[in-house]
């Protein structure tokens, strides 16, 4: 088959594979809003070349937990897993065995810039899938929470970081919230880690930031740089517009804050998502928990339907029986609008959550029937619909799906490995910079050394970095096109050496994300039904779903967003 012919066959899978009109309402718009952190090309299944099975024993002075998105996660059926030190299975497996086209360049930066064996990196399984986004996210969280408690309890001296993008984010904000939100016992032990262990977090496309926040919530810089890390990510102070699509798992991360990288692209709804869209936002909690993998597979079925119209009918119940049980509810200011909003957020609880309505002024709500509250309830109704859905119609028209996740990876959703802008001040993309920290980190961390939080860049550090990143765009990069084949494709990159201190020694990680544009493909009207891969360019490594698995013979520093070493896998998303 030419390859102009693959092309082609892939543009046909995406165009049949859209959700119909029919659901389009409930499922589409709340996916471009909310479900869309969940959307990567399937990478298909790994086949773990042979090496001795490890353990959590096999200690290191730093070990990075990462999180990857969609249908991107390691399986017992087709990798090597982490063993505990019980010698059972625990849901991860290290990043030897299992490859990321998307997190691996982040994570593996710190490959041959400390002592071999001071460092690794691991992969949590969990679903990472769509049958409900809520309940892959919880088994995200629990196990990652599970890995990390193991591993610290095999090797109290180790140090962890945490990596997460898209689907993987949110599950990485949750764990990062709640281990910077724990109490210690008695004893001064913690439940999952002490937080003072945990050396950096990085959330690529975090659905629960908060409107105004700068890429490093809780720094002492926080549009410049994490607390410890003396390197600038950007100039200036203007924040990116809007708020997360998950506002519901919004909040600052307690004693990690300054420890958090929370990267976001300008026009990813995800994570970008305009304020006063709040019909978008109900609409968004409705399908986190729908079976979006089978609607976008078979579309409006009898199956498929009466799986909506339970969250529907659930999401009614809850808002009938919160009016029901809300003393003097007619009264209230509070609209029908918010009660379905505050009912149709997946955590909610009947009866844990109630409004304090404010009374009417001049009538007592003891003498007057709730029925003559009507008319102002009615307006209120209507004004609160306006008010809330300013900004519902410019996103609806500024196609929001294709915004967020457009074809060929032309959607924000994948701006953090092309997002570099040197002549804005902002010389590496949202991936190199978090792979120069995670390098930082772990050279810390095996010098034995805790963050300095009061750390200033000086100039020659600054400039060192910026020259090493503009040098590492200027080297050249060949690539292989792809192939419907399983022959070997070999992608390098020339590997300058330096042993500079500090911020060059940070700036060799640049090596490991190749600084050119990362594409993805995505079907405009679904999560995420076939992966048509742009096609490459001389200069540009672009990473591609793994229809056809490339190979690297040697695992280096310099993986690239397409390579797939080590495996060989040859699927289709369904």
């Amino acid at each position: 088959m030419s390859s102009r012919e693959f092309w082609a066959r892939k543009s046909e899978f995406v165009v049949r594979h859209r959700i119909t009109a029919a659901i389009a309402a409930p499922v589409l718009l709340g996916g471009a809003v909310a479900v869309a952190v969940a959307v990567l090309p399937d990478s298909g299944p790994r086949t773990a070349a042979p090496r001795l099975v490890s353990s959590v024993t096999d200690c290191h002075d730093m070990v990075t937990i990462s999180v990857a998105g969609r249908n991107d996660s390691p399986s017992a059926s087709t990798t090597k897993l982490l063993l505990g030190a019980d010698g059972k299975e625990l849901p991860a497996a290290l990043s030897d065995d299992y490859h990321s086209q998307w997190v691996d360049p982040v994570v593996n930066a710190p490959d041959g810039k400390v002592d071999k064996g001071s460092y690794a990196a691991v992969y949590i399984a969990y679903p990472a899938n769509m049958n409900s986004y809520e309940d892959a996210v919880n088994a995200g969280v629990a196990n990652t929470e599970k890995v990390m408690q193991q591993i610290k309890q095999a090797c109290p001296a180790t140090k962890f970081a945490i990596v997460g993008y898209s689907e993987g984010a949110d599950v990485v904000r949750r764990v990062a919230t709640q281990v910077g939100h724990q109490e210690p016992a008695k004893d001064g032990s913690y439940a999952i880690v002490d937080p003072s262990k945990v050396t950096g977090v990085v959330i690529l496309a975090d659905s629960g930031r908060t409107a105004g926040d700068g890429p490093f919530p809780g720094a002492q810089n926080p549009y410049s740089n994490p607390d410890g890390f003396d390197q600038k990510y950007q100039n200036g102070t203007t924040p990116v517009s809007g708020q997360g699509a998950m506002p519901d798992n919004s909040g600052d991360f307690g004693s990690l804050n300054g420890k958090i990288a929370s990267f976001c692209s300008e026009g990813d709804l995800t994570c970008a998502a305009p304020q006063n869209i709040s019909l978008l936002q109900l609409a968004a909690n409705v399908g986190r928990q729908l079976n979006v993998d089978a609607l976008q597979a078979k579309g409006l079925t009898p199956a498929t339907g009466q799986d909506v119209a339970t969250v529907l009918a659930r999401i009614g119940f809850n808002a009938f029986q919160y009016i029901e049980s809300t003393p003097n509810w007619m009264a209230s200011n509070e609209t029908l609008l918010q009660v379905l909003l505050k009912v149709s957020e997946p955590g909610y609880k009947p009866g844990t959550q109630q409004a304090d309505p404010a009374p009417a002024q001049s009538i007592s709500t003891d003498q007057l029937a709730p029925l003559a509250y009507l008319p102002q309830k009615v307006l209120n109704e209507v004004v609160g619909l306006i008010v809330t859905n300013q900004n519902t119609i410019p996103v609806i028209l500024s196609d929001p799906y294709k915004l967020t996740l457009g074809p060929n990876g032309t959607g924000h959703h994948f701006d953090y490995w092309r997002d570099s802008n040197a002549a804005d001040g902002k010389p590496l993309t949202s991936a190199e910079y978090a792979a120069a920290w995670l390098t930082h980190l772990a050279q810390q961390a095996q010098a034995g050394k805790q963050i300095d939080t009061t750390s200033t860049p000086t100039a020659t550090d600054v400039q060192a970095a910026y020259k090493a990143a503009a040098e590492t765009r200027s080297a050249p990069t060949t690539t292989s096109p792809p192939t419907t084949t399983t022959s070997t494709t070999t992608t390098t990159t020339p590997v300058p050496t330096t042993t500079k201190p500090k911020a060059s020694e940070v700036a060799q990680t640049l090596e490991t994300t190749s600084p050119t544009a990362t594409t993805a493909t995505t079907d405009p009207k679904a999560s995420e039904v076939a992966r048509t891969p742009e096609t490459p360019k001389p200069t540009t490594v672009s990473p591609t779903e793994t229809h056809t698995a490339t190979t690297t013979p040697n695992k280096t520093a310099t993986t690239t967003p397409t390579a797939q070493p080590k495996e060989s896998a040859t699927t289709d998303a369904h």
